[in-house]
């Protein structure tokens, strides 16, 4: 099994030991730091009269950190730029578990309340994101096995940045547009296997729609349920 996935992408062990876990460590610290963030940048009211505010209301942060398409795209850099499979399943979950425990705090210190329920989603999500990290991780391959995957992340990142259905396309927004064009040149490989990939996922994408990524959702919520929440 291991053979054949390597195949697929030959993992990088040249780098330390010590270098990978400094690099996990900033990961947590970069999660904890964009938990606190998006909380902080929901709880504000902004002022155009302040000029550091202006600009905040000017580039709408606290709207992108409130979709899905950012997380997934940190997710993917996160996973793609990793030295092994183990690695990127290891720092995209310290990544979301930063981010889920210090959203989950500041709203209950400062906010004043405590969103149990939807933070069970979200930590559901964080369970289920070492799994994909593990699977997206192998995309940087030159396979037919890594083109499938691209095809797959490709069509989840179409259905959340744009509205997609059987007999229509729309932009959604300029964020969620140039969000979906970063993950383009994030599993850039060749032009050919980037313009396949591409069009495997617009045609993915048309088939299921925008159900996809509520199926998905759909699951993290009915996992959240059975665990009690």
């Amino acid at each position: 099994m291991r053979a054949w996935l390597y195949k697929i992408r030959t993992p990088n062990r040249d780098t330390k030991l010590s270098v990978q876990i400094a690099h996990s460590i900033l990961i947590l610290l970069f999660g904890i730091v964009l938990g606190v963030v998006s909380k902080w940048l929901d709880c504000m009211s902004l002022d155009d009269t302040v000029w550091w505010q202006h600009i905040l209301k000017i580039l709408n942060l606290g709207n992108v950190f409130s979709e899905l398409s950012i997380w997934l795209l940190i997710a993917l850099t996160i996973s793609v730029y990793s030295n092994t499979p183990l690695r990127a399943s290891l720092n995209v979950f310290l990544f979301f578990a930063g981010m889920c425990s210090s959203y989950h705090l500041y709203t209950i210190i400062f906010a004043g309340f405590n969103p149990q329920r939807y933070m069970m989603i979200w930590y559901v999500f964080t369970l289920l994101s070492s799994v994909l990290a593990f699977i997206c991780w192998f995309c940087e391959g030159k396979t037919k096995t890594s083109l499938v995957i691209d095809m797959l992340i490709l069509s989840v990142m179409m259905c959340e940045c744009f509205s997609i259905g059987y007999f229509y396309f729309d932009f959604r927004d300029i964020i969620n547009t140039l969000i979906f064009i970063c993950s383009v040149v994030i599993l850039y490989s060749t032009p050919k296997h980037t313009a396949i990939s591409l069009l495997g996922a617009a045609g993915i994408s048309f088939l299921v729609g925008a159900r996809g990524i509520f199926f998905l959702e759909a699951i993290i919520t009915f996992v959240g349920k059975i665990v009690g929440y």
